[in-house]
């Protein structure tokens, strides 16, 4: 890079899940994007997450919404990112997840999807605490998080895949707060 030259964070835009994203589910579900999620799963089990997508996007946004991540300003889809209610701890919160297809990963985007949907869900006007749980060694999901202003709250046991613990770090954001703007 020149002296004139500087590099420009990457933005992304969000587009409410619909029925022409099942092959971009399909790509989401491929070993190494699922590795620290238990492994792929069947192809019942995609069409019915599909489904449930489709109608929680459909849906009201307090409830959560799933969105296919595209480069701002263009039509190239990147991955996948969204929010829903669960309660943690006691307490309503929205839980978030993402993925960054292998093809686009290293030029900010998890980050950048992951303040998108931060906005997206202090929009939705639900529960006022985000929360992500990586894997504790899923070391780039964990830096994606601090990166995007989440805070880490420490280390948890998290049931994903149903059925299978999983040693998690919890991430949270205040939504009545937001994260940091900064760049990605």
């Amino acid at each position: 890079m020149n002296d004139t030259a500087r590099e420009v964070p990457l933005r992304v835009r969000l587009e409410a899940w619909s029925d022409d994203d099942l092959d971009l589910l399909r790509a989401a579900n491929a070993p190494e994007m699922t590795d620290h999620l238990g492994g792929p799963e069947s192809e019942e089990k995609v069409l019915s997450r599909h489904r449930e997508y489709t109608a929680m996007s459909a849906g009201p946004a307090d409830e959560g919404r799933m969105f296919k991540v595209l480069v701002a300003g263009t039509d190239e889809v990147v991955g996948t990112v969204g929010y829903w209610r669960r309660v943690w701890q006691g307490e309503p919160v929205y839980e978030t997840g993402y993925g960054i297809l292998p093809a686009h990963r290293g030029r900010g985007l998890a980050v950048a999807a992951l303040r998108a949907v931060v906005a997206e869900a202090r929009a939705a006007g639900g529960p006022r605490t985000l929360h992500a749980y990586p894997s504790v060694d899923h070391a780039a999901s964990n830096a994606t998080c601090r990166a995007a202003g989440f805070t880490w709250a420490g280390e948890v046991a998290f049931e994903y895949p149903p059925g299978t613990r999983l040693r998690s770090n919890d991430w949270r954001a205040d939504l009545a707060e937001g994260v940091s703007p900064g760049a990605c």
